[in-house]
């Protein structure tokens, strides 16, 4: 039988558990057949109301859902806030149901009729499960106090917890019952009765034993942690306090982050590091901070060379050091999922799990986990997590989708510039450009790699129109904004910036071609063009397309001319004014490459009529037209050429007529 479950909030799936919640369940058989029912979920996970289908027992008063881990004894109480889609930690989960605390089953009805009577303590920890507590709280002489008159709240350790502990630690504590244990389970006490809503996120209570501190969080996903155990079972009422029940035997805490790394061998290099840093005041103040302490065992795997280098930048070591403090304290209990988290450094991190296992950025290299602090709590990680603050220009691309640009500026000599010290920006076109391999590196190459990189390290959030940078070859970039793309000449930045020590990455989607001459400069430098060069020289345009501007020019090739009706070239040659209307619809008044153009843009032309630029395919099209090649650079504009002349509207329809307007033969001609 397979078993899927879906819930339906009310609210949001982090709103306070203020209402319940409406679950699913569906039984899918082999025949095909699916019974359905459904049940109203309360904020204990009680179910409230159902529908009768199949007159399964949860719609029997005082039963409650529970989502089991498959393959673990580990159980989730759900609610409304607690129901974790399915899956924990990427682990299935199957629901079951229990009766409610406080009520049991009647042989022969339906559900959990019979509401217990309350009891003491002592008498309600054998109910919930935490039968072992019970029965050291016996051997410890504490059964009397919790039998007794007063208010307590116990946070129980499960049977299973106890049953984890070390022989060591187990044997240290039942060998002196009357001051280890006693003093271990009196830390588990608070002389108040404390219920799930008093237990807000950050708050301290006193404990019983020298009024040491219990932390507890209360997570948005609803989880709440005492010391870092999960909180099991909730609000068990006995008549002189409640209990609840917790999945770990928790342990006094009196050393703050900063103590733990002094006293912890494995955290040698990093007591070092946060010393240089300056960072011992922070770790030692009060807060609730998790900080993921590299071992000795991450900093050696790091090249030699890198980490020295860091060492010795106090400002990328202090970079460093924040990347790994947290600004919450995070039990490993309330991660259920992938969730990001903000480190001191205005970085994220992706905190997940797998398993039993925690992961950041989806690997498992959480040594070991809720070491607890009195200001937080810390987790050993045996992989160094450099920011990329702390990073050369060269390590940000290695690690990126520009890798193949990092070997072409090694081959090509330019290494320096992306290791040192210098501010700089590089241009990085992504490795797709050189799915074919790399070109050849020769001075024209060369010199072409230097104008990918900018001088100064830039942000592409502060780029604007018309900006002009300044390569190491001693070009003048311009920068386009467009609605749906940030470019640079006529490469268009392909992902978010990589920022640097002292360098800045842009992934450009291909190579920069830096313009080298005015519009007129390009077309007379290019064989294909020579008729449209003598064409714009007739009409008097040259002068118009030498000047500073900003133009896009759709250039006719000469076989574009050549395509003309018969006579018709010579006809347009010998008149300077239609020539002149013909080449100016050929040019708009702004610059516009390629990787502007999404669906459809319209320009108007220097003759007043629109241009409609279109991407079909891959291909720039000009009113419907393939463009032959696209971003032809010039100091002054961008060039695409097209093997079809354009024609003004009004033009179009001059020839029609002059063609005798002979029905759709003469249509089809006048419209190529």
């Amino acid at each position: 039988m397979h078993l899927e479950r879906l819930v339906q909030r009310p609210q949001d799936q982090w709103a306070e558990p203020t209402s319940s919640c409406w679950v699913w369940d569906i039984k899918m058989w082999k025949s095909g057949l699916a019974v359905l029912s459904y049940f109203e979920v309360g904020l204990e996970g009680r179910v409230l109301s159902c529908s009768q289908a199949g007159g399964m027992s949860l719609c029997s008063p005082n039963v409650c859902a529970v989502q089991k881990l498959i393959g673990t004894n580990r159980k989730y109480f759900t609610n409304c806030k607690q129901w974790y889609q399915r899956k924990i930690c990427g682990k299935s989960t199957v629901i079951s149901y229990e009766c409610c605390p406080g009520y049991e089953k009647v042989p022969g009805e339906k559900g959990c009729p019979a509401a217990l009577p309350l009891s003491n303590i002592y008498e309600t920890l054998g109910v919930v499960g935490s039968a072992t507590t019970q029965l050291y709280s016996d051997r410890s002489n504490l059964r009397p106090e919790i039998e007794g008159p007063g208010s307590f709240t116990i946070f129980a350790p499960s049977n299973e917890a106890w049953a984890s502990l070390s022989a060591e630690t187990l044997d240290s504590l039942v060998s002196n019952v009357n001051i280890e244990l006693l003093n271990a389970l009196r830390y588990h006490m608070v002389d108040k009765r404390v219920l799930t809503d008093d237990l807000k996120h950050g708050t301290t209570l006193s404990s019983m034993y020298q009024n040491l501190p219990i932390q507890i969080h209360h997570y948005p996903n609803g989880i709440v942690t005492v010391n870092c155990a999960r909180l099991l079972k909730a609000d068990h009422h006995a008549t002189n306090g409640v209990v609840h029940v917790i999945d770990k035997v928790i342990a006094t805490t009196t050393n703050t982050i900063q103590q733990i790394i002094e006293t912890e061998d494995s955290l040698e290099t990093l007591r070092a590091a946060v010393a240089a840093s300056d960072l011992n005041s922070l770790l030692e103040s009060e807060g609730q901070y998790t900080l993921l302490a590299p071992t000795n065992e991450a900093f050696e795997k790091i090249p030699r060379e890198t980490l020295n280098r860091i060492l010795g930048d106090p400002e990328a070591l202090r970079d460093l050091l924040n990347h790994h403090i947290l600004k919450s304290a995070m039990c490993a209990e309330a991660i259920i999922a992938g969730l990001t988290m903000e480190t001191l450094e205005g970085t994220t991190l992706d905190v997940g799990c797998s398993g039993e296992e925690l992961t950041l950025n989806g690997k498992p290299i959480i040594a070991n986990k809720d070491v607890l602090a009195t200001n937080g709590v810390v987790h050993f990680v045996n992989e160094l997590l450099i920011p990329d603050s702390a990073k050369t220009l060269f390590e940000l691309a290695q690690e990126s989708e520009v890798s193949k640009s990092t070997e072409f500026f090694r081959q090509a000599g330019l290494s320096s510039h992306l290791t040192g010290s210098e501010r700089v920006t590089l241009l990085a076109p992504v490795n797709d450009v050189f799915k074919d391999g790399l070109p050849v590196i020769d001075s024209n190459m060369r010199n072409l790699l230097l104008n990918h990189i900018v001088k100064d390290q830039l942000s592409s959030k502060y780029l604007y129109h018309g900006q002009k940078l300044q390569t190491l070859g001693d070009k003048e970039l311009r920068v386009f904004v467009y609605r749906n793309n940030l470019c640079i000449e006529n490469a268009c930045i392909a992902a978010h910036d990589k920022r640097g020590r002292f360098g800045t990455l842009f992934s450009m989607d291909k190579m920069l071609t830096p313009p080298t001459g005015s519009v007129m400069d390009v077309l007379k430098a290019d064989h294909r063009f020579s008729t449209l060069v003598a064409a714009i020289q007739s009409a008097g345009l040259t002068e118009n397309l030498n000047r500073p501007g900003t133009f896009t020019v759709f250039a006719p090739t000469n076989e574009a001319f050549r395509a003309l009706p018969q006579g018709e070239l010579n006809k347009l040659m010998g008149n300077a004014k239609e020539l002149a209307n013909i080449l100016k619809f050929h040019v708009a008044d702004e610059i516009l490459v390629s990787g502007a153009v999404n669906a459809l843009v319209r320009l108007k032309s220097m003759q007043g009529d629109k241009l409609e630029v279109s991407m079909k395919n891959n291909v720039i099209h000009i009113n419907k037209e393939p463009v032959a090649e696209s971003d032809i650079m010039a100091t002054n504009g961008v060039i695409y050429a097209v093997n079809s002349v354009l024609q003004p509207q009004a033009y179009g329809m001059e020839m029609f007529l002059a063609l005798g307007g002979r029905g759709e033969k003469g249509k089809k001609e006048c419209q190529k």
